[in-house]
């Protein structure tokens, strides 16, 4: 594992009143952003033990003097018209760059590790497509060893259905793909009350 490896956090500025917005509508919004703070710095710890490239991409500018430090993260913003479409868009970028496995995380999920984010990259030695589902029938993490664009057309994101969707894009592709342990993703009260972050 080394350069030719990408991995990808998205991540959202963290401003009140615009992160964690289903948690925001129970907790408040100053809860919400506390809550996505500690998300960014649990996830920032775990990326920056991956041997691998890393690159940062914020949903709406790039911040210069937070703790995804420039010696460990090139920083870049996010565009397109939804999330599949600005995926799409960064994935895109990595395989033009170069790298040969390329694998995209986002920050609300508290139970990732180094060692999922590492053990995605050896599986894509076998297979074509890796992905950690979430509870929610989303998923916290994708990568893929070539870059295929139709898994992030027609997916009705931010539903039940995402994984289920993509997974059927994969096979429909004439690709295979290796699921990892299923994780919770941090999105509503709920979660948040039943997750390790709480504990």
């Amino acid at each position: 594992m080394g350069k030719a490896y990408l991995l990808m956090l998205f991540v959202k500025n963290p401003e009140e009143g615009r992160v964690k917005t289903r948690l925001a509508h129970t907790l408040g919004d100053k809860k919400a952003l506390e809550v996505y703070l500690k998300l960014i710095q649990i996830t920032e710890n775990v990326a920056r033990r991956v041997e691998a490239a890393r690159q940062i991409w914020y949903s709406e500018k790039v911040e210069n003097n937070d703790l995804f430090s420039e010696e460990h993260y090139e920083k870049y913003t996010q565009y397109g018209a939804d999330l599949g479409i600005r995926m799409r868009n960064a994935f895109d970028e990595g395989f033009k760059r170069g790298y040969t496995k390329v694998v995209i995380i986002g920050s609300d999920c508290p139970d990732i590790s180094t060692e999922i984010i590492e053990l995605a990259f050896d599986e894509l030695d076998g297979v074509d497509v890796v992905v950690g589902p979430s509870e929610d029938g989303g998923y916290y993490l994708l990568g893929m060893n070539k870059f295929i664009p139709e898994l992030f057309e027609g997916v009705t994101w931010s539903t039940p259905d995402v994984l289920i969707q993509t997974k059927e894009k994969v096979t429909n592709q004439g690709n295979n793909f290796k699921e990892l342990r299923v994780l919770n993703d941090i999105d509503t009260e709920k979660d948040l009350i039943s997750s390790t972050l709480n504990k």
